[in-house]
């Protein structure tokens, strides 16, 4: 019987010996990777900047073709660039300016806050009071001005980038880097097709009224304000449609855009 217990205890004592090696050989190999995820997090993130703009060259490093890219933050409650003492809250906040995180700053209580329902149009709930934008620019003016937009469709948060012509109001190009859709439905936020849709919109009419808008049913024929509705995905369709009326208005980019435009950006 003694020897079946010692059995018994060997077998344990060399189950949770070898649990602990390789509990400590992954947390190694988590740690020691983190480094090259982030790397390779950041360099999709240029790329997908660089795509919703129309620059993206294949085989050209992403790196280099990002060098014709300022990045700036914006306080969005004044719609202008933040300061230099805006930029030291967003350190004091224990985030890093120069690689601004909006989706972490938005959890931070000091420089974010709660939206009210009536104004979530996207549903994100929390909004940061500062975002990054991403500008090309071109003898001295801006040529291209690419902004960071999120929102809920039906299954997930849509986080992409609209990007906008110099005048602040042609939209470029849109295009999402993260999302749960649903594939051959929701999914097709990804298809160059439907993404192509959006070249030459207009996001205000003629009487200066935000108009941009996803479509049920079609966009009528020359309308430079409306956008076609994915088949059979209305609820992301609409998920689409609230997340850019949200960023491009006054509680997103909007105020900042408008600024833009009285500068003769």
């Amino acid at each position: 019987m003694s020897a079946n217990n010692d059995s018994i205890k060997k077998t344990l004592l060399v189950a949770i010996l070898l649990c602990l090696v390789c509990s400590v050989i992954v947390a190694g190999a988590a740690v020691s990777l983190k480094p090259l995820q982030q790397a390779n997090k950041a360099k999709d993130m240029r790329q997908n900047i660089l795509a919703a703009a129309g620059i993206l060259q294949p085989g050209v490093s992403v790196e280099e073709q990002f060098k014709q890219i300022t990045t700036r933050i914006v306080n969005l409650k004044e719609g202008r660039f933040a300061t230099d003492a805006e930029l030291a809250e967003i350190k004091a906040a224990g985030l890093d300016p120069k690689n601004y995180d909006q989706k972490k700053a938005s959890k931070k209580a000091a420089i974010s806050a709660a939206l009210p329902a009536e104004d979530d149009i996207a549903s994100i709930k929390r909004q940061a009071d500062f975002a990054p934008v991403y500008i090309v620019e071109k003898d001295g003016a801006i040529e291209k001005m690419i902004l960071p937009v999120h929102g809920y469709g039906l299954w997930s948060t849509l986080y992409g980038f609209l990007a906008l012509q110099g005048d602040m109001e042609t939209i470029i190009g849109l295009g999402f880097y993260s999302h749960a859709e649903t594939p051959g439905l929701g999914g097709e936020v990804d298809n160059p097709v439907w993404k192509a849709k959006w070249n030459g919109k207009k996001l205000h009419d003629n009487d200066g009224d935000l108009a941009i808008s996803v479509v049920k049913g079609g966009a009528e024929a020359g309308n430079l304000n409306q956008v076609d509705a994915l088949s059979g995905a209305t609820l992301t369709s609409r998920g689409v449609n609230n997340l850019v009326r949200f960023w491009v208005g006054d509680m997103g980019f909007g105020k900042f855009l408008t600024h833009m435009q009285e500068q003769g950006a």
